[in-house]
């Protein structure tokens, strides 16, 4: 992976995710993806799911090659990325950015975690009136051949509506 030297990255920053943060990110939400290529022109996909690892310092999203081809690629080239992870029912949303350590092959465990946060995310959708199937189209319905995009938190902001959206937060 090659990574863009014109605009490095910040370093790791392991305090950033609490406990609340990790929950809030891994309980079946709308997570968005974003990067750029390397002429700065952006790309976007949604996430199928995530896993925060043990000690926070890295997190696995899990996106589909034809839902994420562009992405991909710049993720690939530039390694800089900005997540969004919001809850619909709530309105909570946070943006967490970071660089890429590693995109492989979705292992047995990713697409478990990918299949329990779709399902999670179409129980939040169902009771705000949205339709059973709207709710899993959101998501792909096939799960194979899911990519694993493994990154280090570098920055995280507020982002739910009101005054403090848009506020660095630290743990």
């Amino acid at each position: 992976m090659r990574q863009d030297r014109r605009n490095p990255l910040p370093a790791p920053d392991m305090s950033l995710l609490t406990d609340d943060v990790a929950r809030f990110m891994q309980s079946g939400i709308s997570i968005s993806v974003a990067s750029r290529d390397v002429r700065r022109v952006p790309s976007l996909a949604r996430s199928a799911g995530c896993h925060v690892a043990a000690g926070h310092e890295q997190v696995t999203l899990l996106l589909h090659p034809s839902q994420a081809r562009q992405l991909l690629t710049d993720l690939a080239a530039t390694a800089a990325l900005a997540v969004v992870f919001s809850s619909p029912s709530t309105n909570r949303t946070l943006q967490v950015k970071g660089r890429v350590l590693e995109i492989r092959a979705a292992g047995t465990d990713d697409v478990a975690t990918a299949v329990q946060q779709r399902e999670a995310f179409a129980n939040t959708l169902i009771p705000l009136g949205y339709a059973h199937d709207l709710a899993y189209s959101v998501h792909c319905r096939d799960m194979a051949d899911m990519m694993a995009v493994v990154f280090a938190p570098t920055d995280i902001f507020e982002q739910t509506p009101g005054p403090k959206a848009g506020t660095r937060l630290s743990a």
